[in-house]
C-alpha cells in the first residue's frame, strides 16, 4: 500500500495531465460532430482491417478442412458418373432404356510421399485398409492416372506410380479404341510409352490416350495423356509411341482410389478359364 501511494504522489502530475488529456478529448468528440466523425471513421477503418486480418489467418488454416471436404464430394460425384456403372440390361422399348448397376466407387486420398526421379517411384496416400483400400486398385488424379495400389496399412497405402518401370496400365487411342500398355522407359516423368499399337492402326499427334475397357483396375475412358511422338520402323509391327502425360507427378497432392466392385467375380471366372486350359 505504501508503495502504490509514493507511486501515485510521484507521478501525480502526469496521471493528472492524463485524465485531463482523456476528458478533453471526451469533450471535443462528444459535443463538435465533425471529430466525433473523424473518430468513428478511423477506429472504424482500424477494426475493419483487424477483423479481416483475423478472417484470413482462419481461413488460411481452415483451407485442409475445406479441400479435404472438395475431394470427398468429388469422390462421391465420380462415382456417380456413367463410367462407374455397368450396364446390366436394356428394356425392350422404343426408347431403348437401360439399366446401370454401380461399377466402380471412388475414395479421396492426399499424397504424403512421393518421387519422380527414381527408376521406379512409389506414392504413399494417408488412406489405407481401414477406408476401405485394398491391394490392386487403380489410382487417379483430377488429371489423368496415377498408378496402382501395392501395399496397404491400416491408416496408410503405398502406390507404385506411372513412374515405375513395373507398371503396365491398359489404355486406348480415344479415337479409333486401338489398344496398347502404358509403360513408362525411366526417363521423362512428364512422358510415357504406349507399346503394342498394331502399326497398321493411323495415329497422328494430339491423339488423345485413354483407359481401355481390358482393365479391372480403371474404368473405359480415364484420361492419361496425349500423343507427342510417334514412329514405326520398317519391318516393326507395333507403333512407337510417346505420350505426354496429363498428371503432373512433381505436384501431385490429392487422388482418388478406385473400387471395383465386380473385379473378384472377374478374375474368378478368368481364373477358372485359364484352369481349365
Amino acid at each position: 500500500m505504501r508503495n502504490l501511494i509514493f507511486f501515485f504522489y510521484k507521478y501525480y502530475t502526469f496521471i493528472l495531465f492524463f485524465f485531463l488529456e482523456l476528458f478533453s478529448f471526451v469533450v471535443l468528440y462528444q459535443y463538435n460532430n465533425y471529430q466525433k466523425a473523424s473518430f468513428l471513421n478511423f477506429t472504424g477503418g482500424i477494426s475493419s482491417s483487424f477483423y479481416e486480418s483475423i478472417n484470413s489467418t482462419t481461413n488460411y488454416f481452415g483451407l485442409r478442412n475445406i479441400n479435404d471436404s472438395l475431394l470427398a464430394e468429388n469422390a462421391t460425384l465420380r462415382s456417380q458418373m456413367m463410367n462407374a456403372y455397368y450396364q446390366s440390361g436394356t428394356t425392350q422399348t422404343s426408347i431403348n432404356d437401360t439399366v446401370y448397376k454401380q461399377q466402380y466407387s471412388y475414395i479421396s486420398a492426399n499424397v504424403v510421399n512421393n518421387s519422380v526421379t527414381k527408376r521406379n517411384n512409389y506414392i504413399t496416400i494417408d488412406k489405407g485398409a481401414m477406408h476401405g483400400i485394398e491391394p490392386d486398385m487403380g489410382v487417379i488424379s483430377s488429371n489423368g492416372v496415377v498408378g496402382i495400389v501395392t501395399s496397404v496399412s491400416l491408416h496408410f497405402a503405398t502406390i507404385r506410380s506411372a513412374l515405375n518401370g513395373n507398371t503396365k496400365i491398359s489404355c486406348m487411342l480415344k479415337k479409333n479404341n486401338a489398344f496398347g500398355s502404358l509403360e513408362w522407359n525411366g526417363d521423362d516423368p512428364k512422358f510415357s510409352s504406349l507399346k503394342y499399337v498394331n502399326k497398321h492402326v493411323p495415329i497422328t499427334s494430339n491423339d488423345e490416350v485413354v483407359t481401355s475397357n481390358y482393365s479391372t483396375l480403371f474404368p473405359e475412358g480415364i484420361p492419361v495423356g496425349q500423343v507427342y511422338a510417334h514412329s514405326l520402323d520398317a519391318g516393326d509391327n507395333f507403333h512407337v509411341i510417346k505420350v505426354n502425360l496429363y498428371t503432373d507427378f512433381s505436384t501431385l497432392k490429392n487422388v482418388y482410389v478406385i473400387k471395383n466392385i465386380f473385379k473378384d467375380e472377374q478374375q474368378i471366372l478368368e481364373g477358372n478359364l485359364k484352369g481349365g486350359n
